[in-house]
């Protein structure tokens, strides 16, 4: 078979079928969308995520009997208020210590410098003054570029407090009619589709729940990812323990990796602050049991086996989609690599029924 018949078996197999073409159109536009249209449509995105996690709590108080309306205003005003706690006490602590932890950056430079001459005067076999040296230049000039980055960064943000702005006010405005007419603004989208839309909704029926249980369970899983590490970091007096908690909770968003990447500046704050002493030792084993607990309970509880992915294709998803939309696309990797499992399997089956319910109806007419 030439490789000319081949690709045609193939099309013929995946797009023989006018839903199949249409719902290829409608991926390709979205994604295009997205990439070219992101920043744009910025707010509008974050409005749709925070929509999607309160409208759970929304639907849960109208099955409690609350009428529709008054249950969007109790679960606005908690997303209010949960926003201002945020701006006005989380957010403030948080730079405080960020403010600090730089100002300290210089005597920790200096404790770690110290702590190599130790190491060396120790093993001189294993460690060489050339290879401190390296070292030593190596951390100043990666010191460098962060200080230059983070003065870049200050700079340009001077001209995003409109941006900031239309953000604080705009994302919030746009929250409450997404909750209060969902209904209405999915019969409009609806009423832009085909009439003729099985295999979409064979699609979206797999995707809805895992979607939905996987936005909301992260959520959950880094308010107390985050919480519990803050209150085990200010038990043990490790400074920062608000930033480090923070770092912490955000780091679930990349499954393996992030747990990896956030045990260095807990280890790095630990190192300066105890030394290599049994308080060092403690922090780090109460850390590795957060990660364990959070791995091997709670993950399992709130996602159960809404999300099925083999951890390879995690890392892939999160590297592929991460590089493309960075904090979004990471955030939102598991999820559409679940999507593209989901087209993968249930778009064959769709023609294949499709197809099979026509050969049917022939053979009734026929009779």
């Amino acid at each position: 078979m030439t490789l000319r018949a081949v690709f045609k078996s193939w099309v013929e197999h995946y797009f023989s079928d006018e839903e199949a073409v249409i719902l290829l159109v409608l991926l390709a536009l979205g994604v295009a969308v997205v990439v070219l249209l992101g920043r744009m449509l910025a707010p509008f995105l974050t409005a749709l995520v925070i929509a999607f996690l309160l409208q759970g709590a929304v639907s849960w108080l109208e099955r409690q009997g609350v009428p529709h309306l008054l249950a969007v205003g109790v679960v606005f005003l908690a997303f209010i208020g949960m926003l201002l706690s945020m701006a006005f006490i989380l957010m403030p602590l948080i730079w405080n210590q960020l403010v600090n932890l730089v100002q300290e950056t210089p005597r920790m430079f200096d404790s770690g410098q110290q702590l190599l001459d130790d190491l060396q005067a120790r093993y001189p076999n294993l460690v060489t003054p050339d290879q401190i040296q390296d070292w030593i230049a190596a951390a100043g000039r990666e010191m460098t570029q962060f200080g230059q980055r983070a003065l870049t960064l200050s700079l340009a943000s001077l001209g995003n407090v409109v941006a900031l702005i239309v953000y604080l006010v705009l994302v919030p405005i746009l929250v409450f009619f997404m909750l209060k007419d969902r209904d209405k603004l999915l019969g409009f989208t609806l009423s832009l589709l085909p009439q003729q839309r099985g295999l979409m909704t064979r699609i979206w029926q797999e995707m809805d729940d895992q979607i939905a249980n996987f936005v909301r369970g992260k959520f959950i899983e880094i308010v107390i990812v985050g919480t519990v590490s803050f209150l085990t970091f200010a038990f043990f007096g490790l400074p920062y323990a608000a930033l480090l908690g923070v770092l912490v909770g955000f780091s679930v968003l990349v499954p393996y990796i992030g747990a990896a990447v956030a045990t260095l500046p807990v280890a790095a704050v630990a190192g300066f602050h105890f030394g290599i002493t049994d308080e060092f030792l403690y922090v780090l084993i109460a850390y590795g049991i957060i990660q364990a607990l959070d791995g091997n309970v709670l993950v399992p509880v709130l996602f159960s086996e809404a999300v099925n992915l083999h951890p390879v294709s995690i890392i892939l998803a999160v590297l592929f989609f991460g590089g493309i939309w960075g904090f979004w696309g990471i955030f939102f990797a598991i999820p559409l690599a679940t999507l593209i499992k989901a087209l993968v399997y249930a778009w064959p089956r769709g023609i294949q029924s499709r197809q099979a319910e026509a050969a049917q109806r022939e053979e009734l007419v026929e009779e």
